[in-house]
């Protein structure tokens, strides 16, 4: 069986948007989101290669619960302005305990690829025999060269849309070729390419922060047009902001107390009596609140996750569990990914406005003053229509 793997190339800096790389697009580090597509993949090995040691960190803190990702520091000569794609190629490649028949490189800067277009090229090298893939999108708008001249479509007989088979744009998301054509050719692509479409909304890039609000628009829209709300099952919670106030306090030896609201323990017990399973995913990893979820009885608690969409994913694929019957309750922008994906999401009375808009309920009580409780009773209430 031939091994494929993922190369995705970062480096620290960024003219065009400081620090890019790390940060959040629709909640989430913008290189997250074509990493999760590609551990979610069929790719055997997934590699970061970054100067970045941050994001390194943070890789191994974050994936730990998926063995196929790993990280390889990249050279701080390697890693300016004027280095290309393919230097960084080649330093990787140049590492003998690196091992591969399949060579798939993937942008960070494209972060509407999926999963499934990663499988695509793949399956054009394994399946139909290309000795390289590249995704394109197919475009409908009329080309012009520099000297006045159109280049594909008569100007005298302008074919309407639906008659015009346009053009094939390369979207630079995802390139994938054979290990021997990519050493002879020292080129991404080479051969007989195969060629996978993907959406026309995947062309746009982002050189600028006016396609940074471009694609993350994109983004949100696309995890809400996947929902398909069912019977929820499963309701998975945030900590601070949520059960608490986000407020905190502390003395001179260290976090003292957190703000909980009884009222919202005794509806979690009535919802799990409903056969609804309770699930908690927190980016803090407090003693006090692992006391106070033991003392609940919830059992799917998990503490220090940065990113929860990654996880739930996970969650969600390990234990055969439908997002669409999921319930999705948190209160800031790194609970956004989530908020945009279950079949059905909420937020308190008192979250940051930048989540509000993208909710399917805002909770009439504010985190700690009775949201869980409220949130609960609508569960309870929505799932008797599947009675």
């Amino acid at each position: 069986m031939a091994k494929s793997i993922g190369f995705i190339p970062l480096r620290k800096g960024s003219k065009g948007i400081k620090n890019k790389n790390k940060r959040k697009i629709a909640g989430r580090p913008l290189f997250s989101w074509v990493l999760t597509e590609a551990l979610f993949s069929e790719l055997d090995e997934v590699y970061v290669f970054t100067d970045d040691t941050e994001i390194i960190d943070y890789i191994k803190a974050e994936y730990y619960w998926n063995s196929k990702i790993k990280t390889v520091l990249r050279s701080e000569e390697n890693a300016v302005d004027t280095s290309s794609t393919e230097s960084a190629i080649f330093e990787f490649c140049s590492n003998e305990a690196i091992s591969f028949d399949i060579f798939c490189l993937l942008q960070a800067t494209s972060p509407m690829t999926t999963a499934t277009d990663i499988n695509a090229c793949l399956d054009k090298i394994k399946k139909d025999n290309f000795t390289s893939a590249l995704t394109a999108v197919k475009t409908h708008r009329f080309i012009w060269n520099a000297d006045g001249t159109a280049k594909n479509y008569d100007v005298f007989n302008r074919p309407r849309r639906q008659d015009f088979e346009g053009l094939l744009v390369e979207n630079g998301a995802v390139y994938a070729t054979k290990k021997e054509a990519l050493f002879e050719s020292k080129n991404r692509i080479s051969g007989t390419v195969g060629v996978v479409a993907m959406p026309e909304e995947t062309l746009a890039e982002i050189d600028s922060m006016t396609d940074w609000k471009i694609v993350e628009t994109l983004l949100f829209e696309r995890q809400k047009r996947n929902k398909r709300p069912n019977r929820i099952d499963h309701l998975v919670l945030d900590v601070d902001g949520v059960f608490t106030d986000a407020c905190v306090y502390y003395d001179s030896e260290g976090e003292m107390a957190k703000k909980f609201n009884m009222r919202d323990g005794m509806g979690l017990e009535i919802l799990r009596q409903h056969d609804v399973s309770v699930i908690v995913i927190t980016s803090e990893n407090s003693e006090l609140v692992k006391q106070r979820m033991k003392k609940l009885k919830i059992e799917n608690a998990f503490f220090g996750v940065k990113d929860k969409y990654s996880f739930l994913r996970h969650f969600a694929m390990d234990r055969a569990i439908s997002f669409n019957s999921m319930a999705y309750c948190g209160d800031d922008v790194n609970d956004l990914a989530n908020i945009c994906s279950v079949g059905w999401s909420f937020v308190p009375q008192d979250a940051v406005m930048e989540v509000k808009p993208h909710a399917d309920l805002v909770l009439a009580n504010k985190s700690a003053e009775g949201a869980i409780r409220e949130l609960c009773e609508f569960i309870i209430k929505y799932n008797q229509r599947y009675e």
